[in-house]
């Protein structure tokens, strides 16, 4: 539902007229679940002042699963989600604690459910699981092909400079679970980062991140080496915290549907620990 608003007012007021049969706390809570937009852009506080002429609208209510995992797309063949921090996306070799494969395969008792690509446990962001055979393989092969648009918003220590271009390297994974970059292409694999800052704060460079290609670890193993680690990335030389969890948020997922063939975008705004670091 969408109406136009006619006054200056505060949201949660303008809501109160949109929705006269609606309680205040079923207002107060779709804000909260980010299903309010205005001028199409989320807001969630309550005292935000709405223009004249200002587009009120009432977004579809948010699907969610375990862990606070949201459904952003679904049907037959693949599913798109927001992953949080904290959440592995499959179990690996060296850690079978719960992850969102597993969630879900429980939440469709006998449907399969393939892995495609995975999001590192301390970041956030947008990921796609497969529910066929067909639809695995097609989306694998995008994501071997760079043919995907995979977006990050990231937040780093220190003035980065200059402030786009990118990054080319070589990485190798070692014994212990730790990447970094080679001189010796048959040692690594090739990885491409290009990155743009978009906001400086004190001591801070927020960086919107383009994949070229999509290794472990690639964008915090070439931040940290160009001298800027993700902030609350003690493995990749962080000194600064950010409530736990590491400044890497994967914030727009565009492919082709792997059946359909029909272009689609998620997108998940970055959570809100990363306001004050961003435009």
């Amino acid at each position: 539902m969408e109406w136009t608003n006619t006054k200056v007012q505060p949201l949660l007021e303008a809501l109160k007229e949109g929705f006269p049969d609606s309680s205040t706390n079923n207002l107060r809570s779709w804000l909260k679940d980010q299903r309010i937009t205005v001028g199409k852009k989320v807001t969630t506080n309550t005292k935000y002042i709405v223009q004249p002429g200002q587009k009120i609208a009432l977004g579809k209510r948010k699907l969610y699963m375990q862990e606070g995992i949201e459904i952003l797309y679904e049907d037959d063949h693949m599913v798109a989600l927001y992953k949080p921090a904290g959440i592995l996306s499959v179990a690996t070799d060296y850690d079978v604690m719960e992850n969102v494969h597993t969630y879900l395969k429980k939440r469709y008792n006998r449907r399969k459910v393939y892995p495609v690509h995975r999001l590192d446990r301390e970041a956030s962001g947008v990921m796609v699981f497969a529910y066929t055979d067909a639809a695995q393989y097609q989306l694998k092969k995008q994501f071997e092909e760079h043919s995907i648009l995979r977006q990050y918003i990231a937040i780093v220590e220190g003035d980065l400079q200059p402030t786009q271009g990118t990054w080319q390297s070589y990485l190798y994974e070692d014994g212990a679970y730790y990447v970094r970059s080679v001189s010796d292409p048959t040692l690594g694999e090739r990885a491409v980062t290009h990155y743009k800052v978009i906001k400086r704060y004190k001591n801070t460079s927020s960086l919107l991140v383009t994949l070229e290609t999509g290794k472990k670890n690639q964008i915090r193993v070439h931040c940290k080496e160009a001298g800027h680690s993700i902030l609350g990335d003690e493995k990749y030389g962080s000194t600064l915290e950010l409530d736990g969890r590491i400044a890497l948020h994967a914030y727009k997922l565009g492919l082709e549907h792997p059946i359909l063939k029909k272009p689609m975008m998620f997108q998940r705004d970055a959570p809100s620990e990363f306001t004050k670091y961003l435009p």
